[in-house]
């Protein structure tokens, strides 16, 4: 292997925790019933410990960032693992719904901190040019827990109590902060502005612009994607139980578009990477509206969104890295964080005009509100693929030096 595609340890001990928190973020799909009948609340009511998790990122994520913006990055690693730990071990001790709803908050404000400075680590760690692999690296973690981690701990959760696959987590995080502290190196604490310059990149169009692609192509898939099951038993035709094994084609499918667009965004670039990448999404999604009354046509389709839906998340980090490094240098930390909120928030998009679709009796559709947010996603790319190509040294101005 060369020193060029070499992978440092750290990367691996990050996707570690990264495996960990996809199992914690997801399982709870699985249990959703087991939870809303032990803890004896109604089912929609339990579901808020999905949305409520995915609002509690998105709005805790930056804040937490630029609260602990200039302490060093492994020990604020080691304390956000810490953190996520005791998060599921007071979801696993849970008894009643409030407790379990803060031991979610307290486990997602941990995971998209730990994200957002994971993903600068992984760039530090990684050799010239390489961010964006490395970037992938750590996201595999997230992903390879959709394949196995997800479908092993709901079918554990539901069989032995949903208790069980939280207190596993636990454990899988306590491995991670062993990890961690093992392979993660003391990395010097960059440089951080004063909190007002950092919120000022909230204003800083190329920032702006960099958020829209990731909410846009991020959340183009989840229109469909929120209701593929019934998409797949209603419509399509198939079983239950051959939707869940489809599901799980989808979730190799992730696995594999992540780490290749991790190397197609490194050695393209990520903002020809991404270019190519939506393109082959909205052609997939136009298929995918047309050929869903047939089965024949669902595997191969299936595989190809997964690989182009998750293929595109390293390019979305490493392009909003590489954009904050180069015209908000002193906020590259606080950027990465409202980049992963903008993942969150591309969820909350997509399912939220899915769901206006089925509520309407529309779900056959959702594909093409995808197929928009596709569309739309094309002029913020353009546009800061422009302002990257242009020698041009913004960050001396907005940053006063």
């Amino acid at each position: 292997m060369s020193q060029a595609h070499h992978t440092h340890p750290g990367v691996w001990a990050l996707a570690v925790t990264a495996f960990a928190i996809g199992v914690a973020e997801f399982i709870v799909v699985g249990v959703l019933p087991a939870i809303a009948n032990d803890l004896g609340v109604p089912l929609a009511r339990a579901g808020g410990l999905v949305g409520l998790y995915a609002l509690a990122l998105a709005l805790g994520t930056p804040i937490v960032v630029l609260a602990l913006a200039r302490l060093p990055r492994k020990p604020l690693l080691l304390a956000l693992v810490a953190v996520f730990l005791a998060g599921n071990l007071l979801s696993a001790l849970s008894a009643s719904y409030e407790l379990l709803l803060a031991g979610r908050i307290l486990t997602a404000v941990a995971h998209g901190s730990f994200f957002a400075i994971g993903a600068t680590v992984a760039a530090r760690l990684a050799p010239e040019g390489q961010a964006s692999r490395a970037i992938a690296v750590m996201f595999a973690g997230l992903t390879l827990a959709m394949v196995i981690g997800v479908p092993l701990g709901s079918l554990i959760g539901n069989a032995l109590g949903w208790r069980l696959p939280f207190f596993a987590v636990a454990v899988l995080a306590a491995l991670a902060w062993l990890a961690t502290a093992r392979w993660v190196p003391a990395l010097p604490t960059p440089a951080a502005g004063p909190a007002g310059k950092q919120l000022a990149s909230l204003t800083s169009p190329t920032i702006l612009a960099m958020m829209a692609i990731t909410v846009l192509g991020f959340g183009a898939s989840f229109a469909a994607f929120t209701f593929i099951t019934p998409i797949l038993t209603e419509i399509t035709g198939f079983s239950t139980h051959t939707a869940s094994l489809l599901l799980v084609v989808f979730g190799i499918a992730t696995l594999v578009g992540n780490l290749a667009g991790g190397r197609w965004a490194a050695s393209l670039g990520w903002a020809l990477a991404l270019q190519r990448m939506l393109a082959g999404l909205l052609l997939v999604l136009v298929v995918l509206a047309v050929a869903l009354p047939w089965r024949w046509a669902m595997v191969p389709l299936l595989f190809a969104w997964g690989v182009l839906a998750f293929g595109m998340s390293p390019g979305f980090q490493a392009g909003m890295l590489e954009t904050a490094q180069r015209w908000t240098p002193r906020a590259v930390d606080f950027a990465s964080a409202l980049n992963i909120s903008a993942f969150n928030l591309g969820i909350t998009l997509g399912e939220t005009l899915g769901s206006g679709l089925v509520a309407q009796g529309q779900m056959a559709i959702t594909p093409w509100a995808g197929v928009a947010l596709v569309l739309l996603a094309q002029a913020p790319l353009w546009w800061l693929a422009r302002r990257h190509a242009r020698p041009e040294v913004d960050p001396v101005r907005l940053q006063g030096g």
